[in-house]
């Protein structure tokens, strides 16, 4: 027996039919709605039924258009059926099944027609039209229309465990809000232990028990990450965290992400279930205000003029209420009522050397539970009188709350060591500062975290140590810097006027060079042939800076002169051919005995090789064992080892037959003096280099080649034989495919990555070298 005719059943609004059939067989249009015979009926039907005396008192009312009948089975608080007295009480019916006649609304169906026979009862849905709706919510009180405008309410997770925002974008956020961009919000969250209720008590303060935040008798925490919801009738973003002392991994990320959601903060619930108030309470919230002031105050208000926000975000640190609640002990301040409970908790801040100044304001609200369930009554009533206050944290957009949340993950972001987990504080400052650390003084960098993308350096809060390791010292022109201007100098193997042959030959006779881009020149090494001054004592000032990881180091030395030898091989040759090859020869002997090491046994008093008695013609070279020091043919000194012990460094160089057999065995090697073992060690490489080129620039050399690359290698080079691909585009390399070294970054490539020639200032090279792609993009100079 329907109620409705064929187009009810699609959902729409029609005619409701008489469910009596007494007279009319269910045909007739329903005119009225007995409350007593539970039924629509006609008019025929109604005259009908009422007609005898006992049945003339029901109470008949006539239905209006869109109508839909109570539900019939809603029982009061007593357990009676609930009469038309009482409809204000009552929910509109959902359906009336056909066999028990009857009209049910959705909770009554679930109760009676769920389980049995009855769950095949066949039934007639009703569609409650706008005008029955209206009419309904106006007979509702203002509780219960608070209750529905919750009843559609659902969460959502806003930022995952590992600190990662779960929305899209701004407008994202605000459809999972369900609410407009232009209404104005504050923010409540709510803090506390593992296992205190915080999402029960969300739930009960704010959505009169429906389970919008999800709660679980497990021992496993039932809220990971944080979560969101909007309260329709307060107008409030409503956000629920995880406990504290609960995570096992991440701990450190988690616990930051705490100090990110109290920020955005306009009202945050401190949750405790403990019969006292323990420490850690007002150790948490200590050390959250001391964080926010230090780190999160200077990024909100650069958030406020980032994003053209025209509300301060950062005047206040938001309000907190603890809600306690006991069960055994008193609540606090009960014992006296001249005590004040607010001033007893401030009392309990200093004594713990705690100072919440970053707070608004703190209250205290208490409940003791005899009997559950929990009263959050007071709790709701303190609330409400909170978000009414504006005095310090106004209401804002949507929008502008999640771009302050936006700002703070970006800013505060990233993984943070296991060795920085172990801390007296909630918040260390490791949990929002740069985590880079000086290679040198092992100093870490204060500044806040990702500041490099802003391309704002790095800096320390203590001075740091020279690293031979590094070279971290720098030079600045002194007499620049006494007329109140700081210029960088850095020791080079010539001037930049200076071209490489002619450059490079000054440097083999006068040593290196300092240059000042407003002096000029203002020192050579070895400008005269003795007594020397060391540049630090006259034309430069040093410094010691740190070394971060990542950064171009700090080789600004010399030590690149070999190389840069033989990057200006090809220029030189064109200069050499034009030479002979005796001259050539003669130029090398003479060069190679001007800056030889004092061991070494002059050319001109070597005739004939010491181990095979050949003797030497005009263009026949001579080899230095790097061991003894003796003259010999290629011959008898085609082999190499490193010998450290004569100032050559871990490099493999050449040595006789005799002193490579007897490497084994430790030379009775006088110690050099300090000076001399530093002051030439970079000449005698460097000389080695020229002989090497000029006495074979021509003709092939009689050295391989890689043994002349790694003695000119810079420092900062990678070795060769840890390049095994290019750094660029990855291709590996043969014999058919060549490795080549950037001159900026010291990365091996291909060719067709590094084809690019500039020059290097920051690495001595004033003259266009080689330099990789990326280099070569990047502006000014290198």
């Amino acid at each position: 027996m329907s109620a409705h005719t064929q187009t009810a059943e699609k959902g729409q609004n029609t005619t409701l039919l008489c469910q009596e059939s007494y007279v009319c067989s269910g045909t007739d249009e329903a005119i009225f709605e007995c409350d007593e015979c539970r039924s629509l009926q006609c008019q025929r039907c109604e005259e009908e039924l009422h007609q005898p005396e006992r049945l003339r008192n029901h109470e008949r009312t006539r239905i209006r258009p869109g109508h839909v009948p109570y539900c019939d089975s809603c029982k009061g608080a007593n357990g009676n059926i609930m009469h038309a007295s009482m409809t204000g009480s009552r929910q509109i019916a959902a359906v009336r099944c056909q066999v028990c006649k009857i009209n049910l609304c959705v909770e009554c169906q679930k109760r009676t027609h769920a389980g049995g026979n009855r769950r095949k009862h066949p039934v007639t849905v009703y569609h409650a039209g706008k005008a029955q709706e209206q009419e309904e919510e106006e007979g509702m009180d203002e509780e219960t229309k608070r209750r529905k405008m919750t009843e559609k309410v659902v969460s959502f997770l806003l930022v995952d465990e590992t600190e990662e925002i779960q929305v899209r974008n701004e407008e994202d956020f605000i459809k999972k809000l369900d609410c407009s961009p232009d209404h104005h919000l504050k923010v409540v969250s709510i803090f506390g232990n593992t296992g205190d209720g915080k999402s029960h008590t969300l739930n009960h303060t704010f959505f009169y028990g429906r389970e919008v935040f999800k709660t679980s008798p497990a021992q496993e925490s039932c809220t990971v990450g944080v979560w969101a919801a909007y309260d329709p009738v307060r107008k409030v973003v409503v956000i629920d965290t995880e406990g504290l002392l609960g995570a096992t991994v991440n701990l450190s990320q988690r616990t930051r992400l705490l100090l990110k959601v109290l920020a955005i903060s306009d009202l945050v619930i401190y949750r405790t279930r403990a019969d006292r108030l323990h420490n850690d309470l007002f150790k948490f919230l200590g050390d959250a205000s001391e964080a926010y002031l230090k780190h999160f105050t200077k990024e909100l208000k650069a958030t406020t003029a980032r994003c053209g926000l025209d509300v301060p975000l950062s005047t206040l640190g938001p309000g907190v209420i603890i809600f306690h609640e006991t069960v055994y002990t008193k609540l606090l301040g009960s014992d006296h009522p001249s005590e004040v409970p607010e001033k007893l908790i401030q009392d309990r801040f200093r004594k713990l050397s705690c100072f919440p100044e970053a707070f608004s304001s703190i209250h205290y609200k208490g409940t003791r539970t005899y009997n559950p369930p929990t009263d959050f009554s007071g709790l709701r009533r303190a609330v409400e009188q909170q978000l009414e206050n504006n005095t310090t944290r106004s209401p804002r957009q949507p929008g502008v709350i999640y771009k302050a949340l936006k700002a703070l993950s970006d800013r505060f972001s990233g993984e943070i060591p296991d060795d920085q987990m172990a801390h007296s504080s909630f918040f260390p400052d490791e949990y929002f500062t740069c985590s880079s650390v000086c290679l040198s003084c092992g100093c870490g960098c204060k500044k806040s975290m990702n500041h490099a993308k802003e391309g704002v350096p790095h800096e320390s809060k203590s001075r740091c140590r020279y690293s031979h390791q590094y070279d971290n010292r720098v030079y600045t022109c002194k007499a620049c810097y006494e007329r109140g201007m700081e210029v960088s100098v850095v020791p080079k193997t010539s001037a930049s006027t200076d071209s490489p042959w002619l450059g490079l030959a000054k440097y083999a006779w006068s040593g290196y060079v300092i240059e000042c881009p407003n002096c000029g020149v203002v020192y050579r090494s070895r400008q005269y042939w003795f007594g020397n001054q060391d540049p630090v004592n006259t034309v430069v000032r040093t410094e010691i800076e740190h070394v971060w990881p990542g950064t171009d180091g700090f080789l600004k030395d010399n030590n690149n002169a070999a190389q840069r030898l033989l990057d200006g091989m090809n220029f030189m040759a064109q200069s050499v051919s034009e030479l002979s090859l005796g001259p050539t020869k003669a130029v090398t002997s003479w060069l190679t005995d001007q800056i030889a090491p004092a061991y070494w046994k002059p050319n001109s008093q070597i005739l004939s090789c010491k181990k095979c008695n050949t003797p030497f013609k005009d263009n026949d070279t001579k080899h230095h064992c790097r061991a003894c020091g003796e003259g010999f043919c290629d011959g008898c000194s085609s082999k190499t080892r490193p010998v450290p012990e004569r100032g050559w460094g871990p490099a493999p160089v050449r040595v006789c037959d005799n002193c490579y057999d007897n490497r084994g065995i430790q030379l009775d090697v006088a110690e050099l003096p300090s000076d001399e073992e530093g002051g030439t060690l970079i000449a005698r490489k460097v000389g080695e280099a020229v002989q090497n080129t000029l006495g074979a620039v021509v003709t092939a050399m009689d050295i391989p080649l890689g043994l002349v690359k790694d003695a000119a290698r810079p420092a900062y080079w990678v070795p060769d034989h840890e390049i095994l691909h290019c750094h660029n585009c990855r291709k590996e390399f043969s014999i058919k495919l060549s490795k080549h070294h950037c001159r900026a970054c010291g990365q091996g490539f291909c060719d067709e990555c590094s084809h690019e020639r500039r020059a290097v200032p920051s690495r001595g090279w004033d003259h266009p070298v080689r330099v990789c792609f990326n280099c070569n993009k990047k502006p000014g100079d290198l």
